[in-house]
């Protein structure tokens, strides 16, 4: 392509390859671009303008000189450029978490790569290599990103919807619901979500790799303000993925106190003695009693 006559096409390439994360030096540009190094300087300068102009300030973005190296970069800000750590470590997570199939596993890992500088990218792909060479998605093996897009619109919106479902044993059923809110843990993403006829006062947990052909049924549903369902403090106590009314238990714990603290965020010690924990929580339905009683002799006068 010419450039030395087209100063828009040439501006473009420079900041395509600058935002690629290219260093580039003046002198080189010039030479490739067939112009004196005062147009480039020019480009240069333009191109500042057009990044002061549309972010919020040079600190954030900008094209700066290092004198030492004698090279020109694209400095990127973190309100929108994730850093090298926290590209890194979402892979772990990632990888870890094993909810996604591996095809859409490998297209969010190239996206989160992507983010880090192009001279530290080999380091990143390396420390992840044999993860993602071994990894195992779960045996439902379906894609999830756009069931799981499609479900929080639907919320957004209010809108019921209308869905086949498969439970654990294969029974199959339809139902119609109103969602109101999308939770992930321990491997699985799940969609809460209320009877059409308001029935039951707690919401009924489905994981959405078992839904399917799932449409909006043309109703919307209303949630008064001082009864809006609050996401977060309702994650809080349903830590078990199992709904029903609200239980507050008591009991004695001689584990490892930092482990059952994060395993269930409501609990709180209210008393110890020689290394016996005393400790209250609140968790909708059985699912708490269940793990509890999985803990062996660590817990002791449950109540």
């Amino acid at each position: 392509m010419e450039f030395s006559n087209n100063k828009s096409f040439r501006m473009l390439h420079i900041y395509e390859r600058l935002n690629k994360g290219e260093k580039l030096n003046k002198d080189r540009l010039a030479n490739e671009y067939e112009v004196s190094a005062k147009t480039i300087q020019r480009d240069l300068d333009d191109l500042r303008a057009y990044l002061a102009e549309t972010h919020y300030s040079e600190s954030e973005v900008t094209i700066r000189y290092n004198k030492r190296e004698d090279h020109y970069s694209l400095v990127r800000f973190e309100r929108e450029w994730m850093t090298n750590e926290e590209a890194l470590a979402l892979c772990k997570i990632m990888l870890e978490s094993r909810a996604f199939c591996k095809e859409e596993l490998l297209q969010i890992i190239e996206k989160l790569i992507a983010q880090i500088a192009p001279e530290d990218k080999k380091i990143a792909q390396e420390m992840i290599r044999s993860e993602i060479f071994n990894y195992v998605p779960l045996q439902h093996g379906k894609p999830l990103l756009t069931p799981i897009w499609a479900l929080s619109q639907h919320i957004f919106k209010h809108e019921m919807i209308g869905f086949d479902y498969i439970r654990q044993d294969g029974k199959q059923s339809h139902r119609i619901m109103k969602p109101v809110s999308i939770l992930f843990s321990e491997f699985y993403f799940y969609c809460l979500a209320f009877d059409r006829d308001g029935a039951s006062e707690y919401p009924i947990i489905f994981r959405i790799d078992r839904m399917s052909n799932i449409k909006p049924t043309g109703e919307k549903f209303v949630v008064p303000y001082a009864k809006q369902f609050k996401d977060g403090e309702f994650r809080k106590r349903i830590q078990f993925m199992y709904t029903g009314p609200l239980r507050r238990v008591t009991f004695e714990y001689t584990g490892v106190l930092e482990a059952m603290l994060d395993k269930v965020p409501t609990a709180k010690v209210i008393a110890e003695t020689d290394g016996v924990y005393t400790i209250t929580a609140e968790s909708y339905g059985d699912g708490i009693l269940m793990w509890l009683g999985a803990q062996g002799d660590k817990v002791q006068n449950l109540r």
